[in-house]
């Protein structure tokens, strides 16, 4: 015996949202297992906007662990990972047409997609970018920018859709929306060459991945570290700068997240550069409770009218 339900049945629409919300606590249960900093950066903001935030970041760590090492201890061959992938993909693309996937994490992300307008032009290069890490070994130029672009930047752009819709965002003309993407551009390029730095070591030696191009990673030197650090810190200073264009909450977790980047790359820079390839660096908790403190009580940075005031008088 089957039961339809109508577009206006009451039951119908309350078994959705339960299962909505089910598939968003499982985003949340998949923040919190993988990424203390973005679980602590989550907590400066509304419910509803922590939530987006989560189901964007379950569905990219998803992806993440196919191509990083999950799906080949589990025992799949290289073709079998990319049709994993490649099945990944196209059920987040349905589900984002559909509102519906019978993947918790895809549906959770579904629901922020359709909420806040991300579209494929951000899911598309993602999931591009996951592909190369199966078949490209060592990057140049063009390819690395690609490579970051996909894996990270979108991530930011993806996660400015949803403070955009915030309560309290700022109405931004064309040139401060055109600044503000580039600073979440710039803030997901220095978390992704912040993690190169950290996983040198996993990715040379177990994935055989070499990201920076013309860097032999057994010979990685200071001048190498120095010269990547220093990009870092531009990334930063670009990501700072779209601060006074978010809402005040989101202002705040950003701000964290970047603060707890910052110092991952300061400890980064005070480690030798031969000792990355042995050992992967993390900024205790301790640490982390100290600049969150430091965020919540608005020492780190200026006030959000300050910061607006700076920026728009340069």
């Amino acid at each position: 015996m089957t039961r339809e339900f109508s577009s206006t049945d009451t039951t119908g629409t309350a078994a959705l949202e339960h299962y909505s919300r089910a598939a968003s606590r499982s985003a949340r249960v998949v923040l919190g297992e993988y990424s203390t900093s973005f679980s602590l950066a989550c907590r400066l903001l509304d419910a509803s906007s922590a939530g987006h935030i989560a189901n964007i970041y379950a569905l990219v760590r998803l992806a993440d662990e196919i191509v990083d090492g999950v799906a080949f201890q589990a025992g799949l061959d290289d073709p079998a990972i990319g049709a994993c992938l490649d099945e990944l993909e196209a059920e987040t693309l349905r589900a984002m047409d559909r509102g519906y996937s019978t993947n918790m994490v895809v549906h959770a992300f579904a629901i922020t997609a359709r909420a806040t307008g991300i579209k494929a032009e951000l899911t598309t290069p993602f999931f591009a970018s996951m592909r190369a890490d199966l078949s490209t070994g060592e990057h140049d130029a063009r390819s690395l920018q690609e490579y970051i672009y996909g894996s990270a930047e979108v991530i930011g752009l993806m996660c400015l859709q949803v403070f955009a819709a915030m309560p309290g965002a700022p109405q931004l003309n064309r040139a401060e929306e055109q600044r503000t993407k580039l600073a979440a551009r710039s803030l997901g390029a220095a978390f992704q060459k912040v993690n190169f730095l950290r996983d040198l070591a996993q990715d040379s030696q177990e994935l055989g991945r070499t990201y920076f191009p013309g860097m032999d990673p057994e010979g990685f030197d200071e001048q190498g570290k120095a010269l990547l650090v220093a990009q870092i810190n531009q990334d930063l200073a670009a990501a700072r700068a779209g601060l006074p264009y978010l809402a005040p909450q989101a202002a705040r977790a950003v701000c964290l997240a970047h603060d707890l980047f910052q110092e991952l790359n300061v400890q980064l820079e005070k480690v030798p550069a031969a000792a990355l390839l042995r050992t992967r660096i993390s900024v205790s908790a301790p640490r982390k409770a100290m600049i969150a403190l430091r965020v919540l009580l608005g020492a780190g940075t200026p006030s959000h009218h300050k910061l607006r005031m700076e920026v728009s008088s340069r």
